[in-house]
């Protein structure tokens, strides 16, 4: 289902699926989500049909990190008193906390697992298996090493109905699910560590190196940044043997800790790899290429994995992808399931068209080749236009850090006034960081813009109606920077009848511009405007990307000369009354 933004589809998803458990058309709700933020509505909309006198039992899992009492997680008994004696004591933890709470928040999990003296972690696992509806990222359920293994272990399936919000995420991060690599730096790092102590390893991965080795040879004859093989050759089974070496020292009790880790470290490297490696098929494609990062590296890469997620879609009864950026549909169909039989839905907007504006600044644009100083100011210049025509609060969204630095020092050097202050988003916030940031929006007072990065945290998922948010500022069309990967999609999706550049970077881009796009409106009391800065958004080939409601017809041209005038003579249209 794709439905605009603001318009329920959380609770038109939760409230059907509660009712079919409740008469005993499934067995456990999961509401799977990208991101913690996106679980929070979750949660809200539970409350609000508790309150309506619901008896349905909901957990979140929060990623362990965020649930540890420890600085740092390190789950045994000799570093974590938590750990210690966790199993005398958990169920009797999981009882109470299951018969005298009805809200299983972050904070009242991390309450009984200190009075209990448990790992609030595992005791949330455990809670999980007694619960209706678990609220939790994709990972748990369809990432081969981090699914739950009480409900998606080997032969082990359930009456689920899996509600996945933000749908569209998961194309990538099913791609980076299912996908595997290893580089000949890390390699050669352990060797240098271990090989005067464990000889035996040391020559298997000699072994590995020389292969590694010839392949990288190659790969410098072709002249390419990538050289796509046809499969990985006899890598996997030498790396077999390698996993088997590492098992048996990491047996050993007399292994120094730092040299434990970085084994172990190692091993999880190898062990993804094989396990990968068994999954390999027609949606795979085996290349090496040289990495800025990790050096030279093989790489086995799922291109789709609607295969893989559907091998966990099978252990549940029915599934539900919604978004408000699933277009085109037969793109996400193609990337999500196998089921050529599943529903398609497009839900067109209740809300009132007058109460948007759409424009298009078509003489500027965010391609490499245009970034110099006056284009910068060009597109300043329509950012400051925008926001001097009405109080209130704003969103930019830039393609890069990079492209939002150099456009904000443009900005407060030439167009800073008094009455507008900006906020930036950072490339490393805390989640504090993020609510603090948010939290800024809910001022009504003067004008606020908020310089962020289109894909990132504040471009989706983020909940400012009325007036916390009037009006979003898209610089550029969103498309994922060249690289190997891309460029290997490009030439899959060819080589399918497909046209490669849409599927590597057109439809993801603009996903990302929609997203962006879909922050201003929320509610059909909401007002706001939508400036789109970029030549190629007034192209057939990106219009076509458009919701129906978005399509040419709604939108409205000009350039930086005219942009103020068009606001000034369209004062008839509410938003600016």
């Amino acid at each position: 289902v794709q439905a605009p933004t603001g318009v329920g589809k959380t609770m038109s998803a939760i409230f059907p699926s509660v009712r079919a458990i409740g008469e005993g058309k499934g067995e456990t709700l999961f509401y799977l989500t990208a991101k913690t933020i996106t679980g929070t509505v979750a949660q809200e909309a539970f409350h609000i049909l508790r309150e309506k006198g619901l008896k349905f039992k909901v957990t979140a899992i929060t990623a362990k990190e965020k649930l540890c009492f420890q600085d740092t997680p390190e789950c045994t008994p000799e570093k974590c008193p938590y750990a210690k004696g966790h199993f005398d004591r958990v169920n009797d933890a999981v009882y109470e906390l299951w018969t005298t709470e009805e809200v299983y928040s972050r904070e009242v999990i991390r309450a009984h697992a200190e009075k209990w003296q448990v790992c609030p972690f595992e005791m949330c696992l455990d809670l999980s298996i007694w619960v209706d509806g678990i609220i939790c990222d994709y990972n748990y359920v369809f990432d081969p090493n981090v699914h739950l293994k009480r409900f998606f272990g080997e032969n082990i399936s359930g009456d689920y109905i899996f509600l996945i919000d933000e749908a569209h995420n998961l194309v990538e991060r099913g791609r980076e699910m299912y996908s595997a690599g290893i580089s000949r730096q890390s390699l050669v790092a352990l060797r240098k560590k271990i090989r005067k102590r464990f000889s035996k390893l040391a020559r298997t991965l000699d072994k590995a190196n020389r292969q590694m080795m010839e392949l990288e040879e190659n790969l410098a004859e072709t002249g390419k940044g990538y050289q796509v093989l046809p499969n990985p050759g006899v890598l996997p089974i030498t790396f077999l043997t390698i996993s088997g070496e590492l098992e048996e020292i990491l047996e050993e009790k007399e292994l120094e800790e730092e040299l434990r880790r970085e084994i172990l470290e190692f091993y999880f490297i190898v062990r993804d790899f094989l396990n990968v490696s068994e999954l390999v098929d027609e949606n795979y494609v085996v290349y090496t290429e040289n990495s800025a990062e990790e050096g030279f590296r093989l790489r086995l890469f799922c291109v789709n994995p609607a295969e893989n997620l559907g091998e966990y879609l099978k252990k549940g009864k029915s599934a539900i992808f919604f978004s408000a950026t699933m277009f085109p549909m037969l793109y996400y169909r193609e990337l999500l399931t196998t089921d050529r039989d599943a529903y398609g839905i497009y839900v067109q907007s209740p809300f009132p068209k007058e109460n948007r504006r759409i424009l298009i600044g078509s003489d500027v644009s965010s391609r490499y080749t245009r970034r110099n100083r006056a284009e910068y100011r060009k597109i300043a210049g329509y950012i400051a236009r925008c926001v001097w025509q009405r109080q209130g609060n704003y969103m930019v969204f830039f393609p890069s850090y990079r492209l939002m630095e150099d456009v904000l020092q443009v900005y407060e050097e030439e167009f800073s006034v008094d009455w507008v202050r900006c906020v930036c988003q950072t490339p490393d916030m805390t989640e504090q960081e993020r609510e603090g940031f948010l939290e800024e929006f809910q001022e009504r007072e003067g004008t606020l813009v908020g310089f962020c990065v289109l894909g990132g945290i504040f471009s989706e998922g983020v909940d400012l109606t009325g007036e916390s948010l009037i009006g979003a500022v898209i610089v550029g069309t969103g498309l994922p920077q060249i690289g190997s990967q891309r460029e290997i999609l490009k030439e899959y999706y060819d080589k399918k009848n497909h046209c490669g550049f849409d599927y590597a970077y057109r439809y993801p881009g603009m996903n990302k511009v929609l997203q962006a796009a879909g922050r201003v409106i929320r509610t059909k009391e909401d007002k706001g405007v939508i400036l789109l800065l970029d030549d190629r958004f007034w192209d057939r080939d990106y219009q076509e990307i458009f919701p129906y409601r978005l399509q040419a017809g709604y939108g409205r041209r000009c350039s930086g000369d005219v942009l103020e005038e068009v606001y000034l003579t369209e004062r008839r249209n509410p938003i600016y009354l």
